[in-house]
């Protein structure tokens, strides 16, 4: 399983089409995390002053038609799918809940 944060309006902006991130077109990949603890953690350390909605999208690797390289980034070994994100990889969607401050406290269903 990969894990992605996605912003509400850019997970929303074409619901019927594979989704493509701005991370597609600037650097050529969609980021992802290994698991649910570094995935809060980098919506905590990068998305923190991100005003819309955050989501934690689950995505099953084996049903991902674009190449997923796993690349050492950040000190740690991370997902990068090279193409966009087929919808029909997605097995989950949650709301990454988050104090005033922008802390993350948690995940919630999203709707």
């Amino acid at each position: 399983m990969l894990l992605h944060v996605a912003t509400g309006p850019e997970w929303s902006a074409a619901p019927a089409d594979p989704y493509r991130p701005a991370s597609l077109a600037s650097e050529g990949f969609v980021h992802c995390s290994p698991d649910e603890e570094t995935a809060l953690a980098v919506a905590g350390a990068h998305y923190r002053d991100v005003p819309a909605p955050l989501l934690l999208v689950s995505l099953d690797e084996a049903l991902l038609t674009t190449e997923v390289r796993w690349e050492r980034a950040d000190g740690g070994l991370f997902p990068h799918v090279y193409g966009p994100v087929d919808r029909a990889a997605v097995t989950d969607v949650r709301e990454i809940r988050r104090d005033a401050a922008g802390r993350v406290t948690g995940l919630a269903p999203w709707a």
